[in-house]
């Protein structure tokens, strides 16, 4: 069976789930090998062996973390040219997504982003993708060399399939011209204690209803009943009520979680790009003609000071 290379998204060996979620989608077309840049890889293994990686091809130089991601793409070519795989695949970050590209420009391929669900295909490899504002569901597959293919998070529920995880080191050399741009500093993100928004499997978001930063606390207080992450619409955001990395949207970011629930927001076309892939959509509005409405599973008409309190007391109560 074909090997399929699997960038390994963690911290300090931390796989994170992103990670799970693709080993399980490449083992629908073939064996898949982990690729881990940076420290503690050997702890890494055992997660990566757990959800099917067949051996896990390591790395660790000063340049992946002293320079943007030039020299993970010299590492993810030499991971390439030593398995001539069937496919590669990424999540879907923002470095995800740079990575892939900048590897599918090198090794002459075609590249698909955002992938919601992968199948094998008779010619390759076949990638689901939501488009024009999800209103439209593709298939597409790579007609040109080895498919690049970066996965949204949530996307699929990570599957444990024992397999060896064998750490096998792998030789990278960092080009010069991959030493372009130095990072000098870093500062850690406050911790809210929430899930990331784009891997969390519930999502509450406020949007212009909510009126104020003030009352945000209300949005929150439901997202920590439930283990959510909270979001935001462009309309809350620019108002300066919740900050700009909260932002679900076409100009934010896109979340497919198991559960959104959308407090106030009346369902601009621009919010519903980030969203519309979400399982299950509760929207809950005063406004019964908002656009929001077309789209949901469950709508709830009404103020949202009065539903949003009421539904956290209720989960807390439920959940004794």
């Amino acid at each position: 069976m074909a090997e399929v290379l699997v960038y390994v998204d963690h911290v300090d060996g931390a796989v994170r789930k992103p990670t799970l979620e693709l080993l399980t989608l490449a083992r629908r077309i073939g064996e898949p090998v982990a690729v881990h840049l940076g420290p503690n890889a050997e702890e890494a293994a055992k997660v990566l062996g757990e959800h099917g990686a067949v051996k896990v091809l390591a790395a660790d130089a000063p340049e992946f973390a002293e320079y943007l991601v030039a020299p993970k793409v010299d590492a993810l070519q030499a991971a390439y040219d030593a398995v001539s795989p069937a496919a590669v695949l990424l999540p879907s970050s923002a470095e995800g997504k740079e990575i892939g590209a900048r590897l599918a420009v090198r090794i002459g391929s075609g590249i698909i982003t955002d992938a919601v669900d992968l199948e094998a295909g008779d010619e390759g490899p076949v990638a689901t993708q939501s488009v024009f504002a999800a209103s439209y569901t593709t298939k597409s597959r790579v007609s040109k060399g080895t498919p690049v293919i970066t996965v949204k998070p949530n996307s699929a529920a990570p599957e444990a399939a024992s397999a060896a995880g064998t750490v096998e080191q792998l030789a990278v050399t960092v080009a010069d011209s991959s030493k372009g741009t130095k990072i000098v500093s870093r500062t850690p993100r406050e911790s809210t204690g929430r899930p990331e928004l784009t891997e969390a499997a519930i999502v509450v978001s406020g949007g212009r209803g909510v009126n104020g930063a003030d009352n945000f606390p209300v949005i929150e207080a439901l997202a920590d009943s439930l283990g959510a992450a909270v979001g935001a619409s462009r309309a809350a955001v620019d108002a300066g009520w919740y900050p700009h990395t909260n932002q679900v949207g076409q100009t934010g970011k896109s979340v497919s979680p198991q559960l959104y629930i959308a407090a106030g927001i009346s369902g601009a076309i621009q919010h519903r790009a980030g969203m519309q892939t979400s399982k299950t959509i509760v929207a809950i509005n005063k406004d019964e003609e908002a656009p929001i409405f077309d789209l949901v599973d469950y709508g709830v008409v009404g103020d949202l000071f009065d539903v949003v309190p009421a539904l956290t007391d209720e989960v807390k109560s439920r959940k004794g």
